[in-house]
């Protein structure tokens, strides 16, 4: 087979083939005698399995897995594998927090009639061990810009209304899930300039279909990856080994 032959397969440029093989992608192709690329089928199945990994895992690590299992370290590419598959499971977890903290912040309403029953604004003391964190926790969110209670004009004391009850919480929820504080700004951000967090539901919907699609993706890149490593033992003499469905001669 040419480069032509596995790239219009693919509607890729002979020189991505090329690269892929350059890059460890693909195994080292054989030459003619006069210096021109061959490819075989294994390479053919080679290129399948990267591309099928690419949206499930990434370019990068789509990239380190062919490479690991191209110079034999299958064991290093299934732990690259684990390891994308548990920042999925931590991905998936964050936003569960994050949903869980939207929905209660959807109770501001609530929140806000408790603290008018309660005398109307709170103080960082009551707000501190109503979540169960130090007074310093909410100073330091305050300098990074995830709160912003007024100051009482007579005492200088921090003052929080409902709004800044809501991005408390909210930050709060982000925090026990995981993200840092940089990364809890902009969400709060778009919140406050939502008014709410009702506007930030399709937010929430969008992130749980990439999720989604992201999970079923790499589904699809195991089943091309494993396609491979038969074909591979089939190719290093291991007859026993063989794709489900066929032969050698059908790969």
């Amino acid at each position: 087979m040419r480069p032509v032959d596995l790239a219009r397969e693919h509607g890729l440029s002979t020189q991505a083939v090329r690269n892929y093989e350059d890059a460890g992608i693909l195994p080292a192709a054989a030459r003619t005698r006069h210096g021109y690329r061959t490819y075989t089928p294994l390479h053919a199945q080679a290129l399948r399995a990267f591309l099928a990994l690419v949206p499930g895992h990434g370019h990068r690590t789509a990239t380190s897995i062919m490479q690991a299992v191209n110079r034999g370290a299958t064991e290093e590419a299934l732990r690259l594998i684990d390891a994308s598959h548990g920042q999925l499971l931590d991905d998936r977890s964050t936003l569960q927090a994050v949903d869980a903290a939207l929905r209660d912040l959807a109770r501001v309403p609530e929140a806000r009639g408790e603290q008018a029953r309660a005398g109307g604004d709170t103080f960082i003391g009551p707000l501190a061990r109503r979540l169960g964190i130090r007074p310093a926790t909410l100073r330091k969110w305050e300098n990074a810009g995830l709160v912003r209670p007024r100051r009482d004009p007579q005492t200088g004391y921090r003052v929080y209304d409902a709004a800044d009850v809501r991005d408390v919480r909210l930050a709060h929820q982000l925090r026990r899930g995981g993200y840092l504080l940089e990364q809890i700004a902009p969400l709060i951000d778009q919140v406050r300039a939502a008014g709410g967090v009702a506007p930030l539901e399709s937010m929430l919907h969008d992130w749980h279909a990439r999720l989604s699609a992201r999970g079923r993706a790499m589904l699809t890149g195991a089943a091309a990856l494993d396609t491979y490593l038969r074909c591979r033992a089939v190719d290093d003499g291991h007859a026993g080994y063989v794709p489900e469905g066929g032969d050698a001669a059908s790969w």
